[in-house]
């Protein structure tokens, strides 16, 4: 279902939420647990047992159960767009062709064909498999955004680029079955997925990290509620789909963070609220 489909109570609603005025939360029941991300080494596992779903780069070597709270789950890092020139098989897509152009703002990484066979084969058939060995409950799929950027950029080159992309998550969804499965983004391809995922992250929901002024910075009332339209229409596909959002800002700000933090719950999200690093975890301001 498309943000188009919503009726125009709706968009009322959530152009309320935007300007902090009085609107109907979504139920209790329909948030996610706590959940946080951190992709540094040295995760605290005092602060770590605090989350009911945590997100975790696991190329660290680290016990996992130390982390865990109660009924948690812990999901490790997987980016399905782009690939970074450390990875051990970059030189490996490289030859295959799977590899584009440089990411802008992350010059290190590489663009990655999200329809060429060989990245599906590797995906299922390895780095999947690696990860639910180390004893993670599942994945976190970033940079599925990149598809339709590169299908916008150049049309007849990236042809089918986002219906690719839904094809690998449904593969994933489809070779492990009962694993936890948390999409950032993907806003094109998520009519498509929806029902094939657990959760959906917003990054950069009401803030974000401005790359050329190198500062955060709010989002606009109209990104906000074109985020939120996006997630609430995949919630009317999925209703047992968690949303979650991840804003940026300095810790050391905490009334703009707490507000942060009030913001997204207001409108029935489950938030977090970071560095652009994320490379610790940050606790939410006490009250």
């Amino acid at each position: 279902m498309s943000f188009a489909a919503f009726r125009r109570r709706d968009l009322f609603a959530l152009s309320l939420m935007v300007f902090g005025l009085s609107a109907r939360a979504l139920p209790e029941a329909s948030r996610p647990a706590a959940w946080a991300v951190d992709y540094g080494g040295a995760t605290d596992p005092a602060l770590a047992r605090n989350f009911g779903l945590l997100v975790l780069e696991p190329d660290f070597p680290r016990a996992i159960q130390p982390l865990r709270g109660p009924n948690s789950r812990i999901l490790a890092y997987i980016s399905l767009g782009e690939v970074h020139s450390h990875r051990p098989f970059f030189d490996e897509l490289e030859r295959a062709g799977a590899l584009r152009q440089a990411n802008p703002n992350w010059p290190d990484a590489r663009l990655v064909d999200m329809r060429d066979p060989a990245w599906t084969k590797l995906v299922l058939d390895r780095l999947v498999p690696a990860i639910l060995q180390k004893g993670y409950d599942g994945i976190f799929m970033d940079t599925l955004d990149n598809a339709e950027a590169m299908e916008r950029k150049d049309p007849e080159r990236n042809r089918g680029m986002v219906a690719g992309a839904a094809r690998l998550v449904e593969a994933i969804r489809k070779r492990y079955p009962a694993i936890t499965i948390m999409m950032n983004r993907g806003y094109a391809l998520l009519p498509l997925v929806a029902t094939q995922i657990d959760l959906v992250l917003a990054e950069a929901m009401a803030s974000r990290w401005n790359f050329a002024e190198r500062r955060y910075e709010m989002t606009s009332a109209e990104d906000w509620a074109w985020q939120a339209g996006r997630l609430l229409a995949a919630k009317q596909a999925n209703p047992r789909l968690g949303l979650a959002t991840l804003d940026y800002w300095d810790p050391q700000d905490k009334t703009t963070v707490a507000s942060l933090y009030e913001r997204e719950r207001a409108a029935g999200f489950q938030p977090y609220v970071s560095t652009l690093a994320l490379d610790r975890l940050i606790p939410e301001p006490s009250s």
